[in-house]
């Protein structure tokens, strides 16, 4: 049986290791069934849009058809055009002209795929249905390898405007005599608990020995009073009225949060963990392309057999 999707779209999270798909509706954003594969061996741009053309037949599969494809992608990006400027993550991808390739292998109009920054898509799956809803001014913060942000007012993702830094980042900020990535990210937890006992361990590993290590639990409340910290000193101006935290160290969020929040204390604002966790990029590629991040007035259309040629 298919399922209408007159008003639905494909969504991707392309991640550094895997990408995942899903048909996402309009409205609730309540996602189809999620599929996700690691990136081809062979480390190629055709390699790579044949992937994405897979996921998509298997995510829809069921569905009668869709209005196009949103993908929520890392930077540097040129989202405006869907060209890749990335040199050391997925290199085969710089210069690719990725709207041109997947449009063609769907057999849609350029128009009907769009693309916009991972962290954005985070922050805009957590206001259309996750801990920000509802929030006028909210900040999205991605806490990894990296620390990720975005800003948004009134549902709208912003990259300039009053407090907001340049393109919306923070990782690079001043912080400390460095910047705050050196502080705040999951190589400043392994830092921390390998400066102090000599052992190197990864960040998952100290989670789960936090409960018992001491030195463990206390990497985890450095990282948090530095998360605190960062926060205020590069969010005071823009004033958000709710933080949400995602990436894979908000998992552990009950280990930093408390200091983090002590750091964050006289400031009007809520600091919150992800609902919507690892499905929230998804959501947010959803949300993205219902605000008209397509630049069209899209009618759905099916995701029909491999019109590509080679």
């Amino acid at each position: 049986m298919t399922v209408g999707t007159d008003n639905s779209v494909l969504v991707y999270d392309v991640g550094g290791s895997h990408v995942a798909a899903a048909v996402c509706p309009a409205n609730a954003y309540r996602l189809g069934p999620v599929v996700s594969a690691v990136h081809p061996e062979q480390q190629a741009s055709g390699a790579f849009v044949d992937l994405l053309y897979s996921l998509g037949v298997e995510a829809s599969s069921g569905f009668g058809g869709v209005l196009g494809a949103a993908l929520a992608m890392p930077g540097p990006f040129d989202f405006a055009a869907g060209v890749s400027l990335m040199r050391h993550k997925l290199p085969y991808l710089y210069g690719v002209d990725l709207r041109e390739r997947l449009s063609g292998r769907f057999g849609w109009e350029p128009g009907r795929v769009c693309f916009l920054h991972d962290s954005a898509a985070f922050l805009l799956g957590e206001i259309g249905a996750g801990s920000a809803r509802g929030v006028a001014r909210a900040v999205g913060i991605t806490l990894g390898t990296g620390i990720g942000s975005a800003f948004a007012v009134n549902g709208r993702v912003v990259t300039e405007g009053h407090g907001v830094p340049p393109g919306g980042e923070i990782w690079n900020l001043p912080y400390e005599g460095g910047i705050i990535e050196d502080c705040v990210s999951s190589r400043a937890i392994r830092s921390t608990y390998e400066r102090r006992t000599g052992l190197a361990r990864e960040v998952a590993e100290l989670a789960t020995a936090a409960a018992v290590d001491a030195l463990a639990f206390e990497a985890f409340e450095e990282f948090g009073h530095h998360l605190g910290q960062a926060l205020r000193r590069a969010l005071n101006a823009f004033a958000p009225s709710a933080i949400v935290l995602g990436g894979g160290i908000s998992r552990s969020a009950h280990l930093f949060l408390p200091s983090a929040r002590d750091e964050l204390k006289g400031l009007n604002l809520e600091l919150r963990v992800s609902e919507l966790l690892d499905t929230a990029p998804l959501v947010g590629a959803g949300v993205a392309w219902f605000n008209g991040c397509n630049g069209s007035s899209p009618r759905a259309v099916a995701v029909g057999p491999d019109t590509h040629a080679d």
